[in-house]
C-alpha cells in the first residue's frame, strides 16, 4: 500500500513557492505598473518565503533590488543577499546578473564584468540579458574614459549579440508582451476619457476613467485623470479623495503632491497639518525649494508658528536672496515675533528691489508703521510713508496712517491737510471723513467736524465710532444733549459692545438732568468696562456719586 501523506517538509517547500509565487506577482505588477503597494506586497511575501523555506535563492536577491529600491538596505547589504543567494546555488543566472547590477551601483566595474560573463556562460542561447548588461558595463567604462579599444569592440559585440538573441528570452519576451498588453488598455480607456472630455461629456470622460481603473488597477494615472476632471467640475471634496488615493498607490509622484497641497491649502484652509506634511514631503525632490518654503512660511503663519514661519521664509530667502517677495514675507514673520529690527532690514531691501510701485507702497506703508508706533521714530516713518504716497499716489492707506502720526504728534494742521489729501484721492471712503471729522473737532472747526462725520455715516451708516464722535461733538461741541442722543444710541445698536458710546449717553442724559437714565447708562458702562476695559472704573463711578450728591 503507498503512502499518500504528505511530509512536513513538503508542506514547507510548497507553501514556500506558493509565498514565492505570490511575490513575483506583485513584484511583476509593480514593474508593470509602479505602485507602491505592490511593492510593500511583493516584499512581505519574499519576507514570508525566505522565513518560510530560507534555502530557496531566488528570495534573496529579489528582496534585495527592492529593498534596495525603498532605501531600506545599502548597495552593499544587497550585495550580500545575493553572496547568500549564490552561497545556495552557485551557478544561478540570475543570482550573477543581479550580483554584477549592484556590483555596476557600487561602481566597481571589474567585479561587474565577472559575474555578467558567468551569467552568459551559464546561460547558453539564453543569455540575452547578461550580454545587455555587459554592454552597459563596458559603456560606462568608455564614458569615464578608463576603456580601451579591446573594450569598446567588447561593447559592440555583446550590444549586437544581445539585441539579437533577445528572441530566445522568454522571460523578457513574456514580460514586454505584458507591458505592451497593459500599455495597450491603459491607452485605450485614457484615450476615451480625453476624447468624452473634449465633448464637454464629464460623466461619461468619469466612467472611462473608473473603468480604466478597474480593468488595469493604474491607479496612479486614473486616479489622477479623476482627480483633475472632478476639480474642472467644481467637485473639490471628491477631486482631493481621488489626488489622495492616487498619493497613495504611487507616493512619489511629484505632480500628485503638488495638487494635493494646492487644493488643501486653497480649499480646506483649515486642514493646515496635512497641506505642511504635503510641503514637506515634496521638499525631499529638491526642486523649487524656495518656493516650496514659502509656502511653508504662510501656513506656519496659520497656525500662528511664529518660530518655523521664521525659519521657512528665511529658507527661501537664502535660496534667492533678490527675491522681493520673499524678504517681504520674511519682514512680516519677524514682526509677529516681534523682531522688528530684523523686519526693518528685509523690508527695506523688498523696497530696494521694487518689482511694482504699487506693490512696494504697501511695503513702505507696513515699514512706516514699524518705525511710528514700534520705534517711535517718527522722521523715518513721515520719510518712508511719504515714499510711499509718491509710488503709488492712489494709496489712500498710506495716507490715512501718515494723518493718524501726526495726530499721535499733535500735529492736527499737517493730520488735516493729509486727511484731505485722502480725500481728494477717494471720495468714497467713509473712514477718512471720519479721521478729518475728528481733527477737525481737535482744531474747534465744529461746523467743518459736523459736516465731516454726517458725510461718514452717509458713505456707511454702519461705522459706529463716526456715529459716536458725532454726538460728542453735538454733546461737547454744540452744546445740544438732545440731538447727541441720536446718534449715541445708533452707535450701540451698531456695536452693544462700544463702552464709551454707553457712557457718553450717560453723559447726554446727565446734561438733559435725567437721572434715572444717566444712573442706567453709567451703570451699563461700568458692568461692560469690566469686560472691556476701556474706560476708568474710578470715573465712572464718580460720575454716578455726581448724580445722587
Amino acid at each position: 500500500m503507498t503512502d499518500t501523506l504528505t511530509t512536513p517538509m513538503q508542506n514547507i517547500c510548497t507553501n514556500a513557492e506558493n509565498l514565492l509565487e505570490k511575490a513575483r506577482f506583485a513584484h511583476e505588477n509593480y514593474l508593470i505598473k509602479q505602485q507602491e503597494p505592490d511593492l510593500e506586497t511583493a516584499i512581505e511575501y519574499y519576507v514570508d518565503a525566505i522565513k518560510a523555506d530560507p534555502s530557496m535563492c531566488e528570495s534573496y536577491y529579489r528582496l534585495a533590488s527592492l529593498l534596495l529600491m525603498k532605501g531600506q538596505i545599502s548597495v552593499d547589504g544587497a550585495l550580500e543577499q545575493c553572496k547568500t543567494a549564490l552561497s545556495l546555488e552557485p551557478k544561478n543566472v540570475n543570482a550573477h546578473i543581479y550580483s554584477g547590477y549592484f556590483q555596476c551601483l557600487n561602481g566597481d566595474y571589474e567585479e561587474a564584468e565577472k559575474e555578467f560573463k558567468i551569467a552568459i556562460n551559464n546561460s547558453g542561447i539564453n543569455s540575452a540579458r547578461p550580454r545587455l548588461f555587459m554592454s552597459k558595463v563596458l559603456f560606462s567604462k568608455i564614458k569615464n574614459h578608463r576603456s580601451s579599444l579591446k573594450d569598446t569592440v567588447k561593447f559592440l559585440y555583446y550590444l549586437f549579440s544581445g539585441s539579437m538573441m533577445i528572441m530566445w528570452d522568454c522571460p523578457s519576451i513574456k514580460m514586454f508582451c505584458k507591458f505592451l498588453a497593459n500599455d495597450f488598455s491603459v491607452m485605450s480607456y485614457k484615450t476615451l476619457g480625453e476624447t468624452f472630455e473634449k465633448m464637454r461629456l464629464f460623466p461619461s470622460a468619469l466612467e472611462a476613467y473608473s473603468k480604466g481603473l478597474e480593468k488595469t488597477s493604474q491607479g496612479n494615472l486614473f486616479y489622477q485623470k479623476m482627480g483633475d476632471l472632478s476639480l474642472e467640475c467644481n467637485n473639490v471634496e471628491a477631486s482631493l479623495e481621488f489626488f489622495k488615493k492616487a498619493h497613495e498607490v504611487s507616493p512619489a509622484n511629484r505632480e500628485v503632491l503638488i495638487k494635493l497641497a494646492t487644493i488643501n491649502q486653497t480649499y480646506f484652509p483649515e486642514n493646515v497639518d496635512e497641506t505642511i506634511d504635503y510641503y514637506n514631503s515634496l521638499l525631499e525632490f529638491g526642486i523649487d525649494l524656495d518656493k516650496i518654503y514659502y509656502e511653508l512660511g504662510h501656513l506656519y503663519l496659520n497656525k500662528s508658528d511664529k518660530v518655523h514661519a521664521v525659519s521657512a521664509f528665511k529658507l527661501a530667502q537664502t535660496l534667492d536672496p533678490e527675491n522681493p517677495y520673499y524678504n517681504n514675507s520674511l519682514a512680516y514673520a519677524y514682526i509677529k515675533a516681534e523682531l522688528y529690527d530684523d523686519a526693518i532690514e528685509y523690508y527695506q531691501e523688498a523696497i530696494r528691489l521694487n518689482p511694482d510701485a504699487e506693490w512696494t507702497a504697501i511695503v513702505c506703508h507696513a515699514l512706516g508703521a514699524i518705525y511710528s508706533e514700534v520705534k517711535g521714530n517718527f522722521e523715518a516713518a513721515e520719510a518712508t510713508f511719504n515714499a510711499g504716497i509718491v509710488l503709488d499716489p492712489n494709496n489712500v492707506d498710506i495716507q490715512l496712517s501718515l494723518g493718524d502720526m501726526y495726530m499721535a504728534q499733535n500735529d492736527i494742521d499737517k493730520a488735516i491737510k493729509t486727511y484731505c489729501d485722502a480725500i481728494a484721492v477717494d471720495p468714497e471712503n467713509y473712514l477718512t471723513y471720519a479721521k478729518a471729522g475728528l481733527a477737525l473737532w481737535e482744531k474747534d472747526y465744529l461746523e467743518e467736524s459736523i459736516v465731516a462725520f454726517h458725510k461718514s455715516i452717509e458713505l456707511n451708516s454702519n461705522f459706529e465710532i463716526a456715529q459716536n464722535n458725532l454726538g460728542v461733538v453735538y454733546l461737547d461741541g454744540i452744546g445740544d444733549p438732545k440731538a447727541s442722543v441720536e446718534y449715541f444710541k445708533n452707535a450701540i445698536d451698531i456695536n452693544p459692545n462700544y463702552t464709551l458710546a454707553y457712557y457718553n449717553l450717560g453723559r447726554a442724559y446727565q446734561s438733559l438732568d435725567d437721572k434715572a437714565l444717566a444712573a442706567e447708562y453709567f451703570q451699563m458702562t461700568l458692568d461692560l468696562n469690566k469686560i472691556t476695559d476701556e474706560l476708568s472704573d474710578k470715573e465712572i463711578r464718580q460720575r454716578i456719586y455726581e448724580l445722587f450728591e
